[in-house]
């Protein structure tokens, strides 16, 4: 018998020679997960839910564009129009009014969770605390950003019906400054909202959070309008997040070259209030227990 095969019949290796293997299917590389992404989403997908079941969440975005809206047209109905009016500024006053609902909505969205004590439920599902509040400051920015658009939009066309057709030219949509003062207060609510969302965050109750936004937001006109020395004066405008966020709504070319700041590093100086906020918000969440 052949000392290749067995009494069975089934073939054995020579001597000397490697038996063959079964080939195998070829294996893709395993996908590289980054360890926050998944928690990041999850804690999104939790807190959008969250959001849409506070009772006050519509009424304040529908508060947010009505009174925007409204006060934007009350400006240019009883301005007096003359070719040195910055005429998209004046349509977006209503602004400073929305910019309350803001700082509002972004108390409330960490704020109500203090308040009722879910916000160690919260936690206990997901312990990493800076993942919630990021997921809290996405889902915030999702919800004010599309209302903010509209109220902006609303403020300039009801600028475009009531103004005098004089001033129509300075509201057109492709000129680049009216766009840029537009966006620009978009994002000026969003970031509004961001800030008391970072002190809500800290203070751990809504109406203290709104208080002390509002508190930023108002006390630095006030303290400039009261120095005397132009110098301060300037400084204090330049580091006031309204007074320094606004600056972005600045069309005419005039008022431009006389303003404190310019309309973008305005804007910037607002985002940093804002982020100093969030991880100011971070840093205290950390070290506490709730």
């Amino acid at each position: 018998m052949d000392g290749g095969v067995r009494a069975g019949g089934s073939e054995r290796p020579a001597e000397g020679r490697t038996p063959p293997r079964t080939p195998t299917p070829a294996q893709t590389p395993a996908t590289p997960r980054t360890p926050y992404a998944e928690p990041l989403r999850d804690a999104v997908r939790a807190e959008w839910t969250k959001l849409w079941t506070l009772p006050g969440t519509w009424p304040l975005l529908g508060a947010l564009v009505v009174l925007t809206v409204a006060l934007g047209a009350g400006a240019a109905a009883s301005v007096s129009y003359h070719p040195g009016t910055d005429a998209a500024k004046v349509c977006l006053t209503g602004v400073q009014l929305g910019q309350i609902v803001a700082a509002v909505l972004g108390g409330a969205v960490i704020a109500g969770e203090h308040a009722t004590g879910m916000v160690r439920c919260t936690f206990a599902a997901m312990p990493r605390r800076g993942t919630v509040l990021a997921a809290k400051a996405v889902v915030l920015t999702a919800a004010v950003l599309p209302a903010a658009a509209v109220a902006v939009g609303g403020g300039l066309l009801s600028g475009r019906l009531l103004l005098p057709a004089a001033a129509r030219p300075a509201l057109s949509p492709t000129d680049g400054s009216v766009l840029r003062a537009a966006a620009g207060s978009v994002l000026y609510l969003v970031l509004i909202a961001l800030l008391a969302l970072g002190t809500a965050a800290v203070v751990r109750d809504a109406g203290a959070a709104t208080g002390t936004v509002l508190a930023l937001l108002f006390l630095f006109p006030i303290t400039s309008a009261l120095v005397d020395n132009p110098h301060w004066q300037r400084h204090l405008q330049q580091l006031g997040p309204a007074t320094a966020g606004l600056a972005v709504q600045t069309t005419a070319p005039m008022a431009l070259r006389t303003q404190p700041i310019g309309p973008w590093a305005g804007l910037g100086v607002l985002a940093c209030w804002a982020g100093a906020a969030l991880l100011g918000a971070v840093a205290v969440l950390r070290a506490r227990d709730v």
